[in-house]
Order: structure tokens, then C-alpha cells, then sequence
């Protein structure tokens, strides 16, 4: 008897030992990649963010801090800053146009350690930084012109527009304040505090860190102290709706803005409005007789006193009549037109051109009597 050979296939214990080891590649692959992207991918934020990878934030200078040994704390609420802060903390302190309460403002001015204050509004200033008051805007850039260590150490850099800033004189008692910059970094240290106010936060920026000295300056700057507190607020600190308005939020230079384009919409207005604009030609709804427009522009031309006017309309009347019947036309020399009359119907050629030509006459009689001589003048050429 012969038994045929049957083809066993493998079972689903080894097809599951297999498969396995596919899986757990594919999912080792898919976490790398997403540890990758985490990583590495873009993280958009707030401007001078620690945490942003966008143009505006500031994670390369974090990050260069960290690897230089600076423990950097990042604090986007009051409290964070209150609980992480120091004597031996220099605090920094971004996007200060967000610090909307007295009440906040205090709390943070009683934080202990030194304090790095970028770009303030004035109410933060005056909080944070009450030894100085804005000067004029600077380009900020060049050399620092000072003695501050951090500033010489980092030459040369390169920026935008910065506010500036200036001591308050006798506001400031025991105070020395260096300015860096043309005065866009101010410093002064008062009871044991080092308090240094920026006019700009470009340097320290992921897109201008790069730019000659500002990465040496933002490392000097924020890396004077072991421990850093970044506090960067994301929300509105404190209750606006009880201690301060939106004029709170808007920059000091906005007002004056505002306050010029006022006056030019204001001035503008006043020009164009004086403008009456071009005249508009409409037929009269009524017939008016000739004799009637005459009369009515001889009394204006007399309540006027204006024989000038008056002598040159009858002349240029009688000289468009008088030219034709001559032979003559409006470029004629008056000279010739004299002649031409006095050949027509005798006279002096001088006594005519005086009339026809002659100066203004000074009275209303002379008026009245031109205007005589000059009728008959036409009457007489016309019936010749």
C-alpha cells in the first residue's frame, strides 16, 4: 500500500512570530519620524518666544545659552516668574505691552535678582526701569561707545531703529548709568539690583542673531547670571477692565501719529472745501433784452468805478464794427485804423487814434463823452 506525502503549511504561531517583527519596524519607524518632526519641525509662537523657531522668536538664543551652562526657566505667567525668581536670577522681560495692571506691575518689580528689560511700554518702564526716560529713536547698530563689559565684548552690531534711553537725573539717587549704542542699551545698578533696558529685541531674534556681534551681545546680556527666568507673557496680565484701558496697549508714538494725521485730514478739508470749482453753464430760463444787460453792466462798472473796464468794452464794441467796414481786421496796426478813419471822414488821424486807443479817462464825464465821440465815429464811417 502505498501512502501519499500530504504539504503541511505553517501555523499562525509562526505567522504571528513573522509579522511581528514587521510591526514593531513600522512602529519604530513612524515614532522616529515623529520624534523627527517634533523636534526639528517649526514652532510657531509670540515674538522674543523661547520657544519659537520663527523668524521673530528666540530659541537658537536659548538654546546657545543652555549649551554655554545657563539654566534658562521659561515663564509665560506672573506666577511662574514669582515662584523661579532670585536674588542670584536675572529676570527678562519681553513683550511688556501685555502688562496691563498696576497691581502686576508691582508684584513684579518686587521680584528679586537683576532685570533685563526689552523694548518696554512706558508703563512697564516706569515699573521695571524707573531710573530712565525715552530718548530720541536711534539706528541702532555700530559701535557700542561705551564702557560696559558686554557691550565691548560684542563690537560691532548691526539693527534697526531703536528707542534710546536717558537717565532721569536726580530721580535716580546712587545710580551711575552706562549707555551703550547711542543709548539704545542703557544700565544702572541701584540697591544691589542690575537693571538694563534694550530699545530693541532684534538682535536677540532668531532671523538677526546671526548678524556680526549681536549673538555675543544677547549672550552677554542674558548670560550674566547661572539662572534665567525668559518671561514672555502669552495673555493679558491682570485686570484691564479695572485698572487700565485700551490706550494702555497702544505705544507712545502711535498718539502723535494719530494727532498729525488729524491735523492734515483737518487742514485738508479746509483747502478743498474753500474750492468752489469750475462754473456751469445753464440756458436762462427767461429772455433778457440787450438794452437791460446793458444797463445792468454799466451800473456795475460804475458802482465799481471801474472806467477802465467800461472805456474798453465801448472800444473793442466799436473797433469789431468799425474793422469790417474798413477793410481791416484785429491785427491792423492802430496807427493804420486812425488813418483809415480820418481818410473815410475827415479829422485829425492823432484825435482819432486818441479816441480809439487813448488811455482810460478819468472822470464819468470823459467816460460819457468817449462814449459820444465814439458813436459818432462808427455813425459817420458806416454812412461814408
Amino acid at each position: 500500500m502505498t501512502f501519499g506525502s500530504t504539504a503541511v503549511g505553517p501555523s499562525v504561531g509562526q505567522r504571528w512570530r513573522t509579522a511581528r517583527w514587521v510591526i514593531l519596524a513600522l512602529v519604530a519607524i513612524t515614532a522616529v519620524s515623529a520624534a523627527t518632526a517634533l523636534l526639528t519641525g517649526a514652532r510657531p509662537g509670540a515674538r522674543m518666544d523661547p520657544r519659537s523657531t520663527s523668524p521673530d522668536g528666540a530659541l537658537a538664543l536659548v538654546s546657545l545659552l543652555r549649551d554655554a551652562g545657563v539654566e534658562v526657566i521659561e515663564a509665560d505667567r506672573l506666577a511662574d516668574v514669582e515662584r523661579n525668581a532670585r536674588p542670584d536670577t536675572l529676570v527678562v522681560f519681553t513683550e511688556t505691552y501685555l502688562l496691563v495692571d498696576d497691581d502686576a506691575l508691582r508684584r513684579l518689580s518686587a521680584i528679586p535678582g537683576d532685570r533685563l528689560v526689552v523694548e518696554p511700554v512706558s508703563r512697564a518702564r516706569e515699573a521695571l526701569a524707573d531710573g530712565l526716560d525715552v530718548g530720541p529713536d536711534t539706528s541702532f547698530g555700530g559701535d557700542p561707545d561705551c564702557d560696559l563689559r558686554a557691550a565691548e565684548r560684542a563690537g560691532r552690531t548691526r539693527l534697526d531703529t531703536a528707542v534710546t534711553y536717558v537717565a532721569k537725573g536726580l530721580e535716580i539717587k546712587g545710580a551711575d548709568v552706562t549707555r551703550c549704542y547711542g543709548g539704545a542699551v542703557a544700565r544702572y545698578t541701584r540697591d544691589g539690583r542690575t537693571v538694563t533696558a534694550v530699545g530693541s529685541g532684534d538682535f536677540m531674534l532668531n532671523a538677526d542673531l546671526a548678524k556680526e556681534g549681536n549673538a555675543a551681545l544677547a549672550m552677554n546680556l542674558v548670560g550674566s547670571r547661572e539662572r534665567v527666568v525668559w518671561y514672555t507673557p502669552t495673555l493679558v496680565e491682570g485686570d484691564s477692565d479695572a485698572s487700565a484701558s485700551i490706550t494702555d496697549l497702544i505705544p507712545d508714538w502711535v498718539t502723535w501719529v494719530v494727532a498729525q494725521l488729524c491735523l492734515a485730514v483737518l487742514l485738508t478739508a479746509l483747502w478743498r472745501g474753500r474750492r468752489v470749482g469750475p462754473l456751469v453753464a445753464e440756458d436762462l430760463p427767461v429772455v433778457v433784452r440787450a438794452s437791460e444787460t446793458v444797463e445792468g453792466r454799466g451800473r456795475l462798472y460804475r458802482s465799481r468805478r471801474a472806467r477802465d473796464r467800461a472805456a474798453d468794452a465801448l472800444r473793442t464794441g466799436a473797433l469789431n464794427r468799425l474793422l469790417p467796414r474798413l477793410g481791416m481786421n484785429a491785427t491792423t496796426a492802430p496807427s493804420a485804423v486812425a488813418r483809415a478813419v480820418a481818410d473815410r471822414i475827415g479829422g485829425d488821424p492823432n484825435a482819432h487814434g486818441h479816441r480809439l486807443f487813448g488811455p482810460a479817462p478819468a472822470t464819468d464825464a470823459e467816460l460819457v463823452t468817449l462814449a459820444h465821440q465814439l458813436d459818432d465815429i462808427e455813425r459817420q464811417v458806416s454812412q461814408s
